[in-house]
This record gives C-alpha cells, sequence and structure tokens, in this order.
C-alpha cells in the first residue's frame, strides 16, 4: 500500500465517521424519495467519482468507501436507485466516454481503450461491439465521413 492509499482510505474513514456522527447529533435524517435506494447527494457523489476515474479499476468496496457504505448494501441500493448494477453502470459510462473520443481521428483506439478503463483494445473492442452493435473502428469511420455537421439534420 501506498502513502496515497493510506491517506486516500484514511480520508474515508474519517469522512465516514463524520458522517455517522452527524446521524446520531439530533439532525434529521437525509430526506429520501423512495425507501430502499440511495439518497441523491450520495448517488451524485459516487457517479461523479466513477466518471472522474473511469481509468482505474473500480471495485465495489471503493464505491461503497464513496458513501461510505459496505459493498454489498451499496450494491442493492445504487441497483435499486439506478435500475443497473453498479458494474453495468461503468462499463456504460465507460462506453459513452469512449463514443465521445471515437468521434475524433484521434487519439487511436488502443489508447482510448486505456483511458476510459479497459486493459486490453481486444476487450474494449468485444464489449463496445455487444453495446453497440458495431466496432469501435467501423463506429469512428461513420462519425469521420458524416462528420459533426453532417449527421442528423437539425430541426430549427
Amino acid at each position: 500500500m501506498t502513502t496515497t492509499d493510506v491517506s486516500s482510505n484514511g480520508a474515508t474513514a474519517l469522512a465516514c465517521a463524520l458522517a455517522e456522527d452527524s446521524l446520531h447529533s439530533g439532525w434529521p435524517p437525509p430526506a429520501r424519495d423512495e425507501t430502499g435506494t440511495l439518497p441523491l447527494s450520495r448517488l451524485r457523489r459516487v457517479t461523479g467519482y466513477i466518471q472522474d476515474h473511469l481509468d482505474q479499476n473500480l471495485t465495489l468496496a471503493q464505491l461503497g468507501a464513496v458513501v461510505c457504505m459496505s459493498p454489498f448494501h451499496f450494491a442493492r441500493l445504487f441497483q435499486r436507485s439506478t435500475g443497473v448494477s453498479p458494474h453495468q453502470f461503468v462499463v456504460r459510462a465507460r462506453i459513452d466516454r469512449a463514443l465521445a473520443l471515437l468521434a475524433a481521428r484521434e487519439p487511436s483506439i488502443a489508447e482510448i481503450a486505456r483511458v476510459v478503463g479497459f486493459r486490453t483494445p481486444s476487450h474494449f473492442s468485444t464489449v463496445f461491439h455487444r453495446m453497440t452493435g458495431t466496432t469501435p473502428r467501423a463506429y469512428r469511420t461513420g462519425q469521420i465521413a458524416t462528420g459533426p455537421d453532417r449527421g442528423e439534420e437539425s430541426v430549427r
């Protein structure tokens, strides 16, 4: 474990302890739209964390720590809140980021795969094809051929 990991874990533990103290300090519990879901503030926090760390290997333990929850409890509430599992959400976020990056000629597909968190370009291509119905190269070729201004006609 590096010094950064220790200080990061220490900060997370401190944040969790402070959150726990505030629960017992007489403050009202956080408002929820639906029982058994993540409060909106925690959902925003974890989805922002996912977007900021797509290039890293994200585990349930890490994501749960962001919102001061056990991995199992976090996964269950995240699924109820979003309708998809944390893993499906992360993969979809990675593919969405890749779609945006593929609209330009640079960087290479292999670099995009790395930037959005896939270990190999092959795995990236497989997942991309499964989710979009086309390969990254075919998608890029289509995007470059149509250009940003030649796509669907805008309604004016």
